[in-house]
């Protein structure tokens, strides 16, 4: 993995995202670990089109990747289940269904998103169609998904993204056949909406008998 030298401001910005993670995450990982974890992310984000906010997504990239380790080395307090939407361009479906997951569940369900082929934004007209059920998906963003944010997940869904999605032994694993809204208008895509909606309460309400009282 590559990455061209950074600037002073962005050193900067490393520097104090590794601070403001280290305070939070130092149980689960040392700073020099932090601090990879945030230049790796800035590497994998390197294709969003919102290059301003580009250190501040690493840095959510980056406590995305902490929060899963300290789920695979048992460092959390709680034992909310771990659910990854996984799809193609980490634009559309798998953005809905972490949107829907999140509040449906009142933040009992940890949620993580990620994409084979991720794009440079999340799909407009999918921000605009969840906005008018209530849930603001504007500050959401593609990312990949990395080996172990996928080993921290109790469930994890498949929407579309076939043989690229990551198969791990013993993982319960959903495969949601639902329509890509890449390149729909926000009329098209409220069916969509819709049935991601209905697809989460059925695996909210599975979920909710899994976990013991």
């Amino acid at each position: 993995m590559s990455q061209e030298p950074l600037t002073t401001e962005q050193q900067y910005l490393v520097s104090t995202s590794t601070s403001r993670l280290h305070d939070q995450y130092a149980h689960v990982a040392g700073r020099e670990t932090i601090e990879r974890l945030i230049r790796e992310s800035l590497v994998h984000l390197s294709n969003s089109s919102v290059t301003k906010w580009l250190p501040v997504l690493a840095e959510r990239f980056a406590a995305d990747q902490l929060r899963a380790l300290a789920k695979l080395d048992n460092l959390l307090d709680s034992d909310r289940p771990h659910v990854l939407f996984l799809c193609v361009q980490s634009a559309g479906r798998s953005q809905m269904a972490a949107a829907w997951t999140t509040h449906l569940s009142g933040g009992e369900v940890e949620v993580f998103s990620g994409g084979s082929e991720p794009a440079s934004q999340v799909n407009p007209a999918a921000v605009a169609a969840m906005q008018e059920v209530g849930i603001d998906i504007a500050a959401a963003y593609p990312k990949p998904w990395t080996d172990d944010i996928v080993r921290a997940a109790d469930v994890v869904i498949t929407m579309g993204c076939g043989d690229a999605c990551p198969i791990f032994p013993g993982k319960r694993y959903e495969d949601w056949v639902i329509t890509d809204p890449a390149g729909k208008d926000v009329e098209a895509i409220r069916p969509i909406r819709d049935e991601i909606k209905a697809r989460v309460e059925t695996l909210l309400a599975d979920l909710r008998t899994r976990t013991p009282a």
